[in-house]
Parts: C-alpha cells; structure tokens; sequence
C-alpha cells in the first residue's frame, strides 16, 4: 500500500498545489500595486480643486517622486532578500511583507499628507519582503533537474501578475479617476488583504519551501556581510570607487541625494563583490554572468516603465480619449493593455520559444533577454509618431490630440519584449543562483529593476526641456544598439553558465 502523498508533494495539472496558492497571493499583490500605480501620477498632478482634487504637482515633480518611489520599493528587496537568508526564511518574510503591504494601503486611503507618505513608506517595505522571496519561492518548488517545467511555472506565475495587473488598473483606475483618489487607494488595499489571506491558507502546501537555510561554514554568509567587504581587496576597490562617484555627484553637481543614493549602492556593490568571493569556481562564473544580466535589467525596465509615468500622463493630457460621444477612457485604463497583452500572448510566446528551441536555434537566456530589450525598443517608435501628431497654437496650447492607437501599438510591443525578458530572468536567476543566496540574489535582481525604475524618472523629468519626440526616439535607438550589443557575446557568456540552463 503506497503511502500518502503530504500536502506540499501534491500535484494539479502537473505542477504543484503550491504553485497555485503562491499565484493567488501574488495576483492580489500585483492588484494591490498595479492600482495604486495606475493612479498615483495622475493624482499628484491632478488639480487641488475640483470634485476629486489632486495635489497639484507639475508633471516633473510627479515623476520625480514616481521615480524615487518605484526605486525604492525595488531597491528594498535586497534587505528583505538578506533577512530571508539569514534571519526568517522567504517564507515567513512573504507572510511579514504581505502584512505590511496591507497597512501602507490601508493608511493610504485616509487624506492627509503624512498618512501619504507614511502609507508608501510602508508599501516600499512591504514590497522589499515579498517581492524577491515569493518569486524565489516559485523557482523552490522544482528540482534543479526540472528546468522546461520550471520555466513554465514561471509563465504561469506570471500571468498571475498580469491579471492583477490588468484588473486593478480597470477597476482601481477607474475608482481613483471617477469616484475620489483615496477610494481607489483603499480598494487596492482590500486587494492586498485577499492576497494575504490565501497565502495564509496555503502554508501546508508551501511547508518544504522558503525555509530558513542554515549554512555550516566560516564563509561570509556566516559573517557580517559590511565587515566582508573590507576584507578583500576587490570588494574594498568596488566600495570606494562607487563611494567616490557619490562624492563626486555631491562636489560636481551639488546634489546631496543622487549623492546619497550612489553611497548607498556603495554598499550593494561591495556585498555583491563579497557574495562573487564566496563562490566555488563555477559559482563564480554563474554570479559573474547574473551580474552582467543584470544590465540588461536596468535598460530594460528605465525604458518599459514610462509606463506608469512619462507615458502615463501622455495619456491623461495629449491623447484624444473620446471613444463616442458619451464616453470618455479613463487614462489610467491605458495601464491594463500591458497586462491584459500578456494574459493573450504569454503562451504564445512561451510556445515560440520551445517552437525556436526544438529548431535547434540559440535558446540561452541572456539570447532571449537581449531580444526582448530590441522589440521593447521599437514600442517607442510608436510613441515618437504620436508626438508627431499634437498639434500646438501659437500660445503653445494644445489644439489637436493624438489618436489612441499609438498608444495600444506601443505597449503590445512593450508586452511582447517584456514576455521575452522578464519570466526569462526570473528563471535565469533560480539556475544560476547557489541555494544559500537564492533570496539575495533574487533581491538583487528586483534591487536593479529598482534602479531601472530610478533611470526611467530620470528620462522622464528630462522630456519636457528635451522634448517628448526625442526622448521617445532616443529610447528606441538606444535599445536597439545595446540588444544588438549583447547578442554578440551570446556564446562567451554561455560557456560561463557551465550548462546551468541545460
């Protein structure tokens, strides 16, 4: 007589119970974030007056703070990733980050200044313990030999993302922009709340995952990671070189937090050095590669998320949002095509490449990634024929909106670089990651998506003095080039993996 399969040893539809419960708890999660994402530029800028009155903010400030703020709550996945790995586990950090995400919605929704700023205070730690951990979690629950089944689950976690995502910036958006902002803040935060409650219902299926790893060494994983850095010489030399780019950020351009922010990464360059020191010699190779994927990351997301931005305010004050006569879209609805593109085209996509694999042709991750920068890239070209398209009298108002298209084009190319990209590196991650830093290192790579998100308030602040034709054109020009880039050091870097995508 067999004996009876545990909670977590069980399967449903060929992947296990648990697969299912962590996609539950991240869709509310992304619901939680996508709708306070969708609203939240269109809220600062929003006039103080009014029926549903705004902040006020000029378009620069609010992307500015958009910018810091999506930084941030990316940025924060590398302490939740350490406290993963060496203090709660992933899966007691996953059960902290979603409690604090459930408070910073919640104080969001009461009007006043201090609870805003409190509230996203909150959401950037609650954020920084999830995010990371929950995915690493997914990559936990297949062995190291169940690569093509991995990459799967993965897909389908993802599209667990996107119907977050693509239901919170409909439903939230259009509470936010219709009925009151703050409405819209608490209905992201009752999201985040269902989201909690069915990761807490799922703990038997999770019991073999995310727990804490205890490590018997006197590597520096045993070690205070600050001390190990100063320790050897080459994660001494990364520290104070970046230490020395903030100083010089500070003397040169008199700004004390870009200055602050680039001493922080200071930091993050020398643990990063420390963890490559603690490898084996294949461990190092496969760190080596993560780190240099890591650029394709950065570009990637500070060009993608104009969306929530630069692109999102396009919408609200150059796109022609008449749809009949008695109907107008709500701009924020424009946040859901993203989303609402990938629930049609991610097993499309998946398919292609196993399709493109099975042909025998290139099929490395970093191969797919760099694809995935390319056609992201060529969205803005549609961007750049929507500039073309607002007309402006002589007093520099405006006089006639782009069509609505451009848009929908723009981010169907978008969604189809991202689908190549993103599910790509978080699998890319799992593989090539030692198991003692699996949280770390998955904290890492959402700390340099933070960073891309800090390069797109960056690129976004700057559009009015450059232009919004060139920025969107020189986005799409630089893409192009630096995924062309990468494509052509496709092989050296495969040779470094050691057949960890094999």
């Amino acid at each position: 007589m067999s004996k009876a399969l545990q909670p977590y040893q069980k399967e449903l539809f060929g992947h296990p119970v648990g697969l299912y419960y962590l996609f539950f708890t991240e869709l509310w999660e992304r619901f939680s974030y996508y709708g306070m994402r969708a609203i939240l530029v269109l809220y600062l800028v929003a006039q103080t007056g009014g029926d549903n009155p705004g902040l006020g903010w000029t378009n620069d400030s609010a992307i500015a703070l958009y910018g810091w703020y999506t930084m941030f709550v990316y940025v924060a996945t590398i302490p939740g990733g350490l406290l993963a790995d060496r203090i709660l586990g992933e899966r007691k950090s996953v059960m902290l980050g979603g409690l604090l995400l459930c408070i910073g919605h919640s104080v969001l929704a009461i009007e006043d200044m201090t609870a805003f700023y409190t509230g996203l205070g909150f959401i950037v730690l609650g954020v920084g313990c999830l995010k990371g951990n929950i995915s690493s979690m997914v990559g936990g629950l297949y062995s190291k030999l169940s690569n093509d089944k991995r990459d799967m689950g993965f897909y389908i976690f993802y599209m667990g993302i996107n119907i977050g995502a693509a239901t919170a910036s409909i439903i939230v958006g259009y509470v936010g922009e219709e009925i009151g902002w703050h409405y819209g803040f608490g209905l992201a935060g009752i999201g985040m709340a269902i989201g909690q409650l069915f990761y807490w219902r799922g703990q038997k299926y999770l019991a073999h995952v995310g727990n804490l790893v205890k490590v018997q060494s006197t590597s520096s994983s045993d070690s205070n990671l600050i001390s190990k850095i100063f320790e050897k010489s080459n994660s001494m030399i990364g520290f104070f070189l970046t230490l020395g780019l903030a100083l010089t950020i500070y003397l040169y351009w008199e700004s004390w937090s870009y200055a602050l922010l680039v001493a922080g990464l200071a930091f993050a360059v020398g643990i990063a050095i420390v963890i490559y020191n603690d490898g084996s010699k294949i461990e190092k190779d496969r760190i080596l590669v993560t780190y240099i994927a890591f650029l394709i990351v950065i570009v990637f997301w500070g060009a993608f998320e104009q969306a929530g931005g630069l692109m999102n305010l396009y919408a609200k004050q150059k796109t022609d949002l008449v749809l009949t006569e008695n109907f107008i879209v709500p701009a924020s609805w424009f946040q859901s095509l993203n989303a609402i593109f990938i629930i049609i085209f991610a097993s499309v996509i998946g398919s292609f490449w196993v399709w493109w694999k099975n042909k025998g042709k290139e099929y490395s991750g970093i191969f797919k990634m760099a694809i995935g920068v390319i056609i992201m890239g060529w969205g803005f070209f549609f961007m750049s024929a929507a500039s073309n398209e607002v007309q402006y009298d002589s007093a520099g108002e405006i006089v006639e909106k782009s069509a609505m298209y451009w848009l929908v084009l723009a981010y169907l190319f978008h969604t189809i670089g991202e689908l190549c990209t993103s599910p790509t590196a978080l699998s890319f991650i799992t593989k090539l990651s030692p198991a003692r830093w699996s949280a770390f290192m998955m904290g890492a790579y959402f700390a340099v998506t933070g960073l891309g998100n800090k390069v797109a308030g960056l690129i976004g602040e700057n559009a009015s003095e450059v232009g919004e034709f060139w920025t969107f054109t020189g986005i799409a020009i630089f893409c192009t080039i630096f995924g062309l880039l990468f494509l052509l050091i496709v092989k050296p870097l495969k040779r470094l993996i050691h057949g960890a995508e094999e």
